[in-house]
């Protein structure tokens, strides 16, 4: 089958949102290869701790102590068992005694069966007067002498998001310690596109699904949203007069801020990690091409020039030097990589249908969407890859769930959230994330949300 070169809107759209139906799996024993493989060479190094984190003891009789625990517990257990790095002990193997200081826990317990902990997590929380105040510690169960790894105090307003936020701050904490340095995602957020009845709006949320709420009230249709490496703005692209434009919207003043219209349809903008450039795919020439311009959308090159559509550009966050992007210059749209100059095009796919590039953050591995086997009457649907850029070396890591797209990578290089069609249909269309090999996945939204991007940082 041949691919004709886009030639309208409709036939853009459709190329850069491609949603094809399900995959023929490899081999179990090749699948689990491949995934031995890959988590060898995802992994931070250290191996699983088993972790056990005890309720907070409520230090007052304040009506809202109760409640705001309840919250801030569940938050902080559902923030380290989503870390990926953890044994979790389960709640029910607990000692029965709530320990809300350090003179309050008895180690022996806790590192004795069926508990057998190697660290634990706890504390104590109350409020009053308004304010919420939190003492949370991380002790090395098995250090009798110095057991004392982490000591943290927390003085907020009394409120339910407050309490889900230190209790985001606090893991981010105990990841940062135990996880070989990198830093938690607990108080990172997602930006997606949420369907508005006929139009498409920017929402965000934090990176467990929660406080979903409108960042755009536009009234038409905007897709794409990008983070700023500084978390100050979000680029995207919107349908206006002019067709679809590169648009800014400034999270510290809370509206659209001026970026330059430019002739053509404009889509996928891409930051560069210092958060001077961005790169996006415009039809300005007639063929779509890919561009980079500075953060203000001034200084505009053009660094593409062949036949077929160029889309979906991103920079390797490790060195701002590369971008990886979709390309139809051989027929159907393949990755390649390429210089940010535009030289040292290298094409890293070998057939399908590819979509839908993400740079991991240490830039080794590029996840994107793949239907290795598109074609009529072919028997295959679009996943989520991983491929290594050094070697080319790919993992499939979703299978047998309808349409994926959209893959992002999380700021530690450990999660990937994308946006999955369980029937094909856009409407259906609802976030998932999952640890970057596949497992761990969960469901963040409900159907009608689409495009996600997770922050830097």
């Amino acid at each position: 089958m041949t691919f004709r070169p886009v030639r309208s809107l409709a036939q853009l759209t459709r190329f850069v949102l491609a949603a094809i139906a399900a995959l023929a799996l490899s081999s179990a024993s090749a699948t689990l290869h491949a995934q031995d493989w890959f988590k060898t060479e995802t992994s931070s190094g250290v191996s699983n701790i088993r972790l056990a984190t005890a309720d907070f003891k409520a230090a007052s009789s304040d009506p809202q102590t109760i409640p705001l625990k309840r919250t801030f517990d569940t938050t902080l257990f559902n923030d380290l068992t989503n870390a990926g790095i953890f044994d979790m002990v389960s709640k029910s193997m607990l000692p029965q005694a709530t320990p809300g200081a350090p003179n309050e826990i008895n180690l022996a317990q806790w590192s004795a069966a069926p508990t057998s902990a190697a660290m634990v997590a706890f504390g104590a929380l109350s409020t009053s007067g308004g304010r919420l105040s939190v003492s949370g510690f991380l002790f090395d169960a098995k250090n009798a002498q110095f057991p004392q790894v982490l000591a943290k105090q927390y003085n907020e307003e009394a409120s339910e998001d407050m309490a889900r936020q230190i209790a985001h701050r606090f893991a981010d904490e105990i990841i940062f310690r135990l996880g070989g340095g990198v830093p938690g995602i607990a108080e990172t957020k997602i930006y997606y596109v949420k369907v508005s009845g006929p139009n498409k709006e920017i929402w965000a949320m934090d990176y467990d699904g929660a406080n979903q709420h409108p960042i755009t009230h536009l009234g038409t249709v905007s897709i794409s949203p990008r983070i700023s490496p500084d978390n100050s703005r979000i680029a995207f692209s919107s349908l206006g007069r002019d067709g679809f434009q590169i648009r800014m919207y400034s999270l510290l003043l809370n509206r659209v801020v001026n970026f330059p219209l430019a002739g053509g349809t404009n889509l996928s903008p891409a930051w560069s990690p210092n958060g001077r450039d961005i790169a996006f795919s415009s039809s300005r020439s007639g063929d779509p091409e890919l561009y980079i311009a500075d953060s203000n959308g001034g200084g505009s090159r053009r660094i593409t020039s062949f036949r077929g559509p160029d889309v979906s550009p991103v920079f390797n966050p490790k060195t701002g030097s590369q971008i990886a992007w979709i390309s139809g210059r051989t027929g159907l749209p393949q990755l390649y990589i390429m210089d940010t100059d535009g030289s040292a095009v290298t094409r890293m796919t070998d057939g399908g249908y590819a979509t839908s590039p993400s740079w991991s953050p240490n830039g080794q591995f590029i996840a994107f969407a793949w239907n290795r086997k598109y074609g009529p009457g072919a028997p295959g649907g679009q996943d989520i890859y991983v491929m290594e850029v050094a070697t080319k070396r790919w993992i499939q890591v979703t299978h047998d769930i309808g349409r994926c797209d959209f893959p992002s990578w999380s700021p530690d290089g450990r999660h990937l959230v994308f946006a999955n069609s369980p029937n094909g249909r856009a409407s259906s269309s609802r976030i998932i994330s999952m640890l970057a090999d596949g497992t761990g996945r969960k469901t963040l939204t409900e159907a009608g949300a689409d495009m996600p991007n997770w922050s830097w940082k």
